[in-house]
């Protein structure tokens, strides 16, 4: 397939920002060199503490998810349904911090990889973020039906039904990742007076109605429809948690809390960029240059917030299980061969404690998000 080759005022008035790994999107028809040189500086240092963090966290739950898999033996629907969304959301979030290094390479010099790597790489990073955000909305139901619904244990265990949720939604998204495929090209243009090759989506016709429609998407599947439905669950969560002690209730309200204010703080900033971006390409709103400016640097800068997301699930839906902390002990007693090593001893003395050494029921289903019993 040949390689698009814009000219430079080509280059400036369809640069889109469907993903910010693509590049910024030059909202406005001005020459912003130094909207390019913020991303040099910027996207490297961002792409890769992102992916280091998100590697570290999320292939610690994949050893601990392993390890627990191995002392239940029970084949792939022995574990309950939080921890088979949890296994596909650490295999998600692994899966696209993988992909942020060769950005982050693009960003510091330029596309180096060819564009069989563009395609694939460019692919993997719509397929991921989606997945990845529709894993949180399954957790959260799965929590609903086991808390506010109290759901037999019967179902709990057969949780192949949730392995065939996993299934539609990784066909889904990557029915949604073909358009990165499809279209991404390497683009070579001159930026800032430079000759440079970007993996980015090209569009030779109706460029302006595709990415319109592209960041709509990206607004309502990856982030407006997650939102209600963790809002919806958690809401009905906490008002069942109501005859729960005090203690109890505190607890679980900080966690929903967390969740929520989490996601939001990530994703909001960035969803509302990528609206007024679409209202800006449709002519519904009015701007300068400046007005550009700044939407192209606050979608550069959102979306990274955004990425980080995948380095902090394994901290709310992993670290904070009860039981998956415990599991991450032993893994490191096993591995060290000495307990207490690191002062892992005493944080499992420190971990909550009950009446005859068992942590209430309700408490255990919705304090301990991995492992629960």
């Amino acid at each position: 397939m040949d390689q698009a080759t814009p000219t430079t005022d080509d280059y400036y008035m369809d640069y889109d920002n469907y993903s910010s790994e693509m590049g910024i999107s030059f909202a406005a028809p001005c020459m912003q060199e130094d909207i390019y040189g913020f991303a040099q500086k910027y996207s490297p240092i961002v792409y890769s503490l992102v992916f280091i963090l998100a590697v570290v966290g999320n292939i610690l739950v994949l050893c601990v998810i392993h390890r627990y898999r191995n002392a239940q033996r029970g084949g792939v629907c022995a574990f309950s349904l939080t921890d088979t969304f949890l296994l596909h959301l650490a295999i998600s979030d692994l899966l696209l911090a993988f992909t942020l290094p060769l950005f982050a390479v693009q960003w510091a010099h330029q596309w180096v990889f060819g564009l069989a790597v563009c395609k694939i790489s460019g692919a993997l990073f719509s397929l991921n973020r989606y997945s990845g955000i529709l894993f949180l909305a399954c957790i959260s139901f799965d929590r609903y039906l086991a808390i506010v619904h109290a759901v037999s244990s019967g179902w709990k265990r057969n949780t192949c039904h949730a392995q065939i949720v996993c299934v539609f939604i990784w066909v889904g998204c990557l029915g949604l990742s073909g358009v990165d495929f499809a279209f991404k090209q390497v683009v070579e243009g001159s930026i800032i007076g430079q000759h440079k090759a970007l993996c980015q989506v090209w569009f030779t016709e109706n460029s302006t109605q595709w990415q319109v429609g592209l960041q709509l998407v990206s607004v309502v599947l990856g982030f407006g429809f997650p939102l209600l439905i963790m809002l919806y669950c958690y809401i009905r969560i906490f008002r069942s948690l109501c005859n729960a002690t005090r203690r109890q209730k505190r607890k679980s309200l900080h966690l929903i809390v967390s969740i929520v204010s989490v996601f939001v703080i990530c994703w909001a900033p960035y969803s509302c960029f990528q609206l007024a971006d679409s209202l800006y390409r449709m002519e519904m709103v009015t701007g300068s240059c400046q007005f550009g400016r700044v939407v192209d640097i606050g979608t550069l800068i959102t979306e990274s917030v955004g990425l980080m997301h995948c380095a902090i699930n394994p901290l709310l839906y992993g670290f904070v299980g009860v039981k998956f902390r415990r599991e991450l002990a032993k893994m490191y007693d096993g591995l060290l061969g000495k307990r207490g090593f690191l002062g892992m001893k005493g944080w499992r003395h420190r971990m909550p404690k009950r009446k005859n050494g068992f942590i209430s029921s309700t408490e255990s289903e919705y304090t301990s998000y991995s492992f629960t019993a």
